[in-house]
Order: structure tokens, then C-alpha cells, then sequence
């Protein structure tokens, strides 16, 4: 039985193909290869065939997006379900931090008490809550307070990514030029970002001074990636050829890990966004200034309202509330076992892509570790596109 429905332009057959829960496969016929084309990367669909229907390959990978499921079979994307990285056998568990175990010290000297907000669509925003915590410096210092989020903000971030979906049609070089500029203007500040780090962590100014020189590698590697990290095209026993093309997950939540504040949160943005995803950001618990100093950054830095938000307070419940919420596309966590246990189980109940440490703690600053293939493969889905081609 096949159900028939007219439509007067192709972009309200795209409106109407992609006005459901499901996306696993989709079937496209015209005379019109070119239009054919233009239909196929605007369907939410995980494999997509022109002018044929039905056709399978291991070489080629099969599945779904939305409420089909994530994940793949077949193809070079279906191998990396069932292996790891080697490196993740000799990886530490997350060590417990001291931070506020010191005796805190009462402000001193003249200045101000800083205050810095949320971040969301773009623009500082309060606390749903009106609440505040404090964050104290490795000694004891108090430092400045920060935003308390809550599901209310965790909801208002999501909806002002909804609204940037433009970021995801821009192009790859654009993409990459916005991260350079980000780099830029995060060089320009090293000396500040290094002394807030000095002050919070307590560590020495030359190992302040290497996170924002990692930092700012970081985002010129990942600006180098944005146009760089291509697809492939498969020869299946057909006339015709399968493209497997990398596309954003569409809004990822992440929950950073709370040693390395800069250089954590960069590295799990800066891929993120250079495939075109936008993301809900929940900074380090214990070190958040360095998110909230960083923001200041973006603001000068020609991204689009909506790409980055950023909402401090305490990582566990804003990450569950993150991982239940039915409009994010993924969750990126680096936290606790116990923490992962229950990202995992949240996320399933949404069918969402979901990445955790599992306990362990990773050391940003070695590429292997901290950024590279593994990264952008967690930050995109693979449509498999199959075109007739030749004789």
C-alpha cells in the first residue's frame, strides 16, 4: 500500500517528509537530478536513495535519526560501535576535588564583588532562580559569585538554540574563520586568562599561561578542521555510488570536567560547533570564571547568538535535566561514574547520541586525548546517500 500526497514546491515535500517522529530512510524520485540533490541533505533521514529504493551493502552504513535510533551498521562508521580507543585502558578516575576545603578568607581590598551571569541566545542573562554560589580561589580568597541555573535555564537555552539553526547551513569556512577569530581575540586577554586560572586553581603562572596557549591551539586546530573532515563515497555493487556525508547532531549539551576550566571547556565546544551543532554548556562546578571570563570572548567574535550557551551551577542536576530534554540531540559528559550511569539510562528514555567518560579523567592537554577524529565523529551523523551514477 503506498500512500499518495500532492505538494506544490519541494520545499514544502521536505516540510512534509520531515514532519514526523522517525527518520530512518527515505526515498527520492525525479527526472531532475539537480533537484534530487537539493531534496536529499534537507531530509532528516539517516539513509536517503535517488531514484531507487531498498538497497543495502556492508560497505555502506544503514540507520537512523530522530526516534529510529542513532547508531550505524555497515560502513566504517558501523565498525566504531563495537571498539574503543586503546588509550581509555590506562586512563585514571576522576580524582574528587579539594576546592573549598581551605579556610575561606573575607574579601580584601577595594574591588568590586563580581557577579558574571548566564549566558544564553547570546546575551548575559540572571539566574531563573535568583541565587547565586560562591567561588573561591585556591586559598581560600572569595573570587566572585556566579548564577545558580535550574531547569528553567537549562529550557531557556535550549529554545535560544533552536532559534540559531542557521549556524548549521553556514559554511564550513565560515564556520572556521569564526573560531579563528575567537582564537584571536582569546590571545589578546592570555594574560587575564592566565591570572584567573593562577587564582582559582591555585596552580603556577607558567602552568596558567600553558592552558591558554593549549586553549587557543585548540580553536586554530579545530578552525582547521571545520572544512577538512569530509565524508566518503562507497562503490556498492550497483550502478551507482553511496556518499556518507557528516552532518551536526543539531544541539548537544555538555557537562565539562572540573580540572583544566579553559582548556576542558574549549576542547569539547570548539568541535562541536566547527560541524555546526550548537550546545548548552555547563562549565566547570568548581572553577567557573574561566567560562563566564570566556563568554566575553565570543560576544567580540562574530558567533551567532544561540550557538554557545553557557549555564553554571551544579553539573549533576543540570546535566540529568539536560540529558532528559526531548529537543537535545546529544550529551557529551565528563564527570563521575555514578554521573554517567545516569546519563546513559536519561538519555536512552530520549533516544539521544550520548558520550561519557565513564569515571575516568582524561589529560587535555595530549592531542590523543584531547582532541582530534574522536571528537568531530561524536559531534556529527552519517547519511548515507545513494545516487545512480554511470552506465
Amino acid at each position: 500500500m503506498l500512500c499518495v500526497t500532492t505538494f506544490r514546491t519541494h520545499d514544502e515535500a521536505i516540510e512534509l517528509a520531515n514532519n514526523t517522529r522517525f527518520g530512518l530512510a527515505a526515498s527520492i524520485w525525479s527526472e531532475n537530478i539537480n533537484l534530487a540533490l537539493d531534496v536529499a541533505p534537507a531530509l532528516k533521514a539517516g539513509v536517503v536513495w535517488i531514484n531507487t529504493t531498498n538497497q543495502f551493502d556492508a560497505s555502506v552504513g544503514f540507520g537512523g535519526y530522530r526516534e529510529s535510533g542513532f547508531g550505524r551498521e555497515g560502513g566504517r562508521e558501523g565498525m566504531f560501535e563495537y571498539i574503543k580507543p586503546a588509550f581509555e585502558t590506562s586512563l585514571r578516575p576522576v580524582a574528587k576535588s579539594t576546592v573549598g576545603k581551605s579556610r575561606r578568607k573575607k574579601p580584601t581590598g577595594t574591588a568590586l564583588n563580581r557577579t558574571p551571569k548566564l549566558y544564553i541566545g547570546g546575551k548575559q542573562a540572571r539566574p531563573d532562580s535568583g541565587y547565586s554560589r560562591a567561588v573561591y580561589g585556591a586559598d581560600g580568597t572569595h573570587l566572585g559569585d556566579v548564577g545558580e541555573g535550574n531547569r528553567k535555564d537549562i529550557r531557556n537555552a535550549v529554545e535560544a538554540a533552536l532559534k540559531a539553526v542557521t549556524w548549521g547551513k553556514a559554511s564550513a569556512h565560515n564556520r572556521a574563520q569564526v573560531l579563528y577569530y575567537i582564537a584571536e581575540n582569546l590571545s589578546a586577554r592570555a594574560a587575564e586568562f592566565a591570572a584567573t586560572l593562577q587564582a582559582m586553581t591555585g596552580q603556577s603562572s607558567r602552568l596558567a599561561q600553558r592552558e591558554v596557549e593549549a586553549t587557543i591551539a585548540r580553536l586554530f586546530s579545530y578552525g582547521a578542521w571545520a572544512d577538512k573532515y569530509d565524508g566518503a563515497v562507497h562503490s556498492p555493487p550497483m550502478r551507482g555510488v553511496a556518499l556518507a556525508m557528516n552532518e551536526p547532531l543539531g544541539i548537544i549539551g555538555i557537562a565539562c570536567p572540573q580540572a583544566n576550566p579553559l582548556l576542558g571547556l574549549v576542547s569539547l565546544i570548539a568541535p562541536a560547533i566547527a560541524m555546526g551543532n550548537r550546545v548548552v554548556v555547563i562549565p566547570s562546578e568548581v572553577y567557573p570564571l574561566a567560562a563566564t571570563d570566556f563568554y566575553q570572548v565570543l560576544d567580540t567574535s562574530d558567533l551567532p547568538g544561540g550557538v554557545v550557551n553557557i549555564v553554571t551551577g551544579g553539573c549533576e542536576d543540570l546535566a540529568n535535566t539536560l540529558a532528559s530534554h526531548d529537543q537535545v540531540d546529544g550529551i557529551w559528559y565528563f564527570g563521575s561514574r555514578s554521573g554517567s550511569a545516569e546519563i546513559e539510562k536519561l538519555s536512552a528514555r530520549t533516544i539521544k547520541r550520548c558520550w561519557v567518560n565513564n569515571g575516568l579523567e582524561r589529560d587535555f592537554y595530549i592531542p590523543q586525548l584531547g582532541e582530534g577524529r574522536e571528537y568531530l565523529r561524536n559531534a556529527t551523523q552519517v547519511k548515507n546517500i545513494w545516487i545512480p551514477y554511470g552506465e
